[in-house]
């Protein structure tokens, strides 16, 4: 009798277990999985070449006369650019992120469901972001170097790259803001905390991570623009005196050189160098991410 039970108790096991070895994929399956794979490989592949491509033609052309303090025509030193580059990106931030976190948060926090206003401001951002820089470049030369008088300079340049990326700002702070759970908010309102107290000691640091990847995005479009510098910063190829005058980032110092088809060789070598920045001030940023988030945590 216990052998028969322990026979029953085997049979539905062990036709589970044939019943899983026998599954088969489906063709439509299949062809998505293959699809999928092939879409990571070309990807992969792309940005593998596309920088071994910047290195290769680049790393070997890297010298310190690239790297003197004061530009000339035999020497073509970047590190004026590179310095130029620093500054338009501190002053570019420290506009459009005090703007586009502020308007994320009215829109998130403040705003009433429904409320038209806001679908119009969304729109609107969603409009701007897909606008060439181009356009952004001929509307900062209209507005800041004409009408305002500010000439060619790194205040223009600055001015016109926030407008530039305020929206990728305003739009990814805000859905981190929506990603935030609810049971956040209750809890500190259940804790007596007011609105203001609950948004910035409680919404906004669990909001972190996703507003430091935007104003990475934001940081990658800036070091990498170049058409809407050229018609506000200029192509002065000098550390700025002051807010007024006239500069040239890296991106800009490249298209210069590759443009003149005299130093092609040191184009190649200033991609390298802004290839480098970019990944230094990702990889600085992702650091301030887990710190800010880690110290929120201990808090909490």
């Amino acid at each position: 009798m216990a052998e028969l039970t322990a026979d029953m108790k085997n049979e539905p096991v062990s036709a589970t277990k044939r019943g899983r070895g026998k599954k088969k994929i489906r063709p439509l399956s299949l062809l998505l999985r293959i699809l999928v794979w092939g879409a990571a490989a070309i990807t992969f592949f792309v940005l593998i070449f596309l920088v071994s491509y910047i290195l290769i033609k680049g790393v070997p052309h890297l010298k310190l006369s690239l790297f003197e303090w004061k530009y000339t025509s035999e020497n073509v030193s970047m590190l004026p650019s590179m310095i130029n580059t620093l500054l338009i990106t501190i002053l570019a931030l420290a506009v459009a992120i005090p703007f586009g976190v502020g308007t994320a948060i009215y829109l998130v926090e403040y705003a009433k469901k429904g409320n038209k206003f806001v679908g119009i401001v969304r729109i609107t951002a969603e409009t701007l972001s897909g606008i060439p820089s181009i356009v952004y470049g001929l509307f900062g030369m209209l507005f800041f170097v004409t009408y305002l008088k500010w000439d060619y300079s790194l205040l223009s340049g600055a001015a016109t790259l926030s407008i530039m990326v305020l929206p990728l700002i305003m739009r990814t702070t805000e859905e981190a803001l929506l990603a935030v759970p609810d049971s956040f908010r209750e809890a500190s309102y259940g804790l007596g905390a007011g609105k203001l107290r609950t948004v910035f000691k409680i919404v906004l640091p669990s909001a972190i991570p996703g507003i430091l990847s935007g104003v990475i995005l934001a940081v990658g479009r800036i070091v990498g623009e170049t058409a809407a510098l050229i018609y506000t910063a200029g192509t002065v190829a000098k550390i700025p005196k002051n807010i007024f005058s006239s500069t040239r980032t890296l991106s800009v110092h490249m298209y210069v050189l590759s443009g003149e088809g005299l130093n092609i060789n040191e184009s190649y070598a200033t991609a390298v160098v802004l290839l480098i920045v970019v990944l230094v001030i990702n990889w600085l940023s992702g650091l301030a991410a887990k710190k800010l988030t880690s110290s929120g945590l201990r808090e909490e």
